[in-house]
């Protein structure tokens, strides 16, 4: 038996998986702290969790019921999808190497990745269950861009665009911020994702809509979600799980993971009040997905100052995020008249875009180690400032390409008796009842 492990641990040396075998459970490094591996473990199954069930309860419930399944669907194909391409080289490209625009594949398909090893971003905790961790990031990210679409796009077309969006939009923007780029080396903050996750999906779906056109009915024919209960449960997972989202990211179990934890939750709910409030003065009635829209624009809003402010500062930039998310998911949406079907772009696009502006405000050096405006350090908002117009462009102009390429092969949205029927027959040949 012994004989046969050798021979496989030889065989699979190329994708790395003889140098994990070769490393003994015992010889664990003794930077390693295992405080810190369990909880970016659990961390890292409540960040999975937020794509699946969490963001496909949340996106399903808004939808009308004929594109449920196809919803659902889209959701489950991003963690399937991602998983299988960052394990292959997108942790590789995004953090190994410190190259200003992109990593190196030293370690496509985990090479070289022992059981004891650790990557420079997170030294206490193995290099695996960094990779794991990240890894949920990127899927979540790519699963955010099908709201923009929902109800129209062709499934084969999702898939195309996801692989071709995820190497191109997400793995450098991972790198230029995260993984030791040009955005990182001029100072840019991003504590768990503003740039990388929301604003960059957010772009991706208001340029995706802008590309696909509206849905037909748009403004003529009610287009009301099937079940807000599926939504309202899907936010409650959303909002669980961005603990790990963010508190994780301190990349260990510390007091500044418990900070930033406080200022997400707070966030939201200061999101949730001011949404809802705003809906009570001016339509005489809270709605239920007002107040679950404004907690996840405080989510999002939160995210890149999180583990750079105070908790009361969370208050603060909640309260902002449902007054400024309101307004881009109402004025602004109708403004330009384009469909972003979940508001993809007005609550995480503008929410991410916000975020981290005002973390170059509010960040406290006592907690992140670098000062914002309100400590005298202005230059700071600058920066962020410059880091939004790179992601922002980026996004936008390779997304806009990668769709019109995707189109060349197989047409991005479905035929108008197929959206007419219900993308959960057309695409998949299933149905709710």
């Amino acid at each position: 038996m012994a004989g046969l492990l050798r021979r496989v641990a030889v065989m699979a040396a190329p994708i790395g998986l003889a140098s994990i075998i070769a490393s003994p459970a015992h010889a664990a490094s003794s930077e390693i702290n295992t405080a810190d591996t369990a909880w970016m473990i659990v961390a890292t199954a409540l960040v999975l969790m937020m794509t699946i069930p969490g963001l496909a309860l949340f996106y399903s419930g808004m939808v009308r019921k004929k594109n449920v399944l196809a919803t659902m669907a889209q959701s489950l194909a991003a963690v399937t999808l991602i998983s299988i391409l960052w394990v292959a080289f997108g942790y590789s490209l995004c953090f190994v190497g410190d190259g200003p625009w992109i990593g190196t594949l030293d370690r496509w398909f985990l090479a070289g990745m022992t059981m004891d090893s650790v990557n420079p971003a997170a030294k206490t905790i193995p290099e695996s269950l960094f990779m794991l961790y990240q890894m949920t990031f990127a899927i979540i990210t790519v699963a955010l861009v099908a709201g923009s679409v929902a109800d129209r796009m062709r499934f084969s077309a999702y898939l195309l665009f996801s692989v071709a969006w995820f190497i191109f939009v997400y793995i450098p923007l991972a790198h230029w911020v995260w993984g030791g780029g040009f955005l990182a080396s001029m100072g840019v903050l991003d504590f768990a994702g503003g740039l990388v996750v929301h604003l960059s999906a957010g772009t991706a779906g208001l340029v995706a809509a802008k590309v696909m056109g509206r849905r037909h009915g748009y403004g003529s024919e009610n287009l009301s979600p099937f079940d807000l209960s599926l939504a309202v449960m899907g936010t409650g997972l959303l909002w669980v799980g961005w603990f790990g989202f963010n508190g994780g990211s301190a990349g260990a179990a510390n007091s500044r993971a418990v900070l930033a934890i406080i200022a997400t939750h707070l966030a939201a709910c200061a999101g949730a009040l001011t949404w809802g409030a705003i809906e009570w003065s001016t339509r005489r009635k809270p709605s239920v997905l007002g107040m679950i829209s404004g907690a996840v624009a405080g989510l999002g809003t939160i995210t890149p100052a999180s583990g750079f402010v105070a908790p009361w500062h969370g208050i603060v930039i909640g309260i902002i995020a449902g007054a400024v998310c309101y307004w881009a998911c109402t004025w602004l949406k109708h403004r330009f008249n384009y469909d972003d079907s979940l508001d993809v772009f007005g609550v995480h696009g503008i929410g991410g875009l916000t975020g981290t502006l005002l973390a170059g405000v509010f960040a406290t050096s006592a907690i992140g180690g670098t000062a914002g405006l309100i400590e005298g350090h202005p230059q700071q908002v600058l920066i962020q400032l410059y880091g939004v117009a790179v992601t922002f462009v980026w996004s936008a102009g390779v997304s806009f390409i990668l769709l019109k390429l995707v189109g060349l092969f197989v047409p991005l949205r479905v035929s108008r008796e197929h959206e007419l029927e219900g993308l959960d027959i057309s695409q998949h040949g299933e149905a709710l009842q």
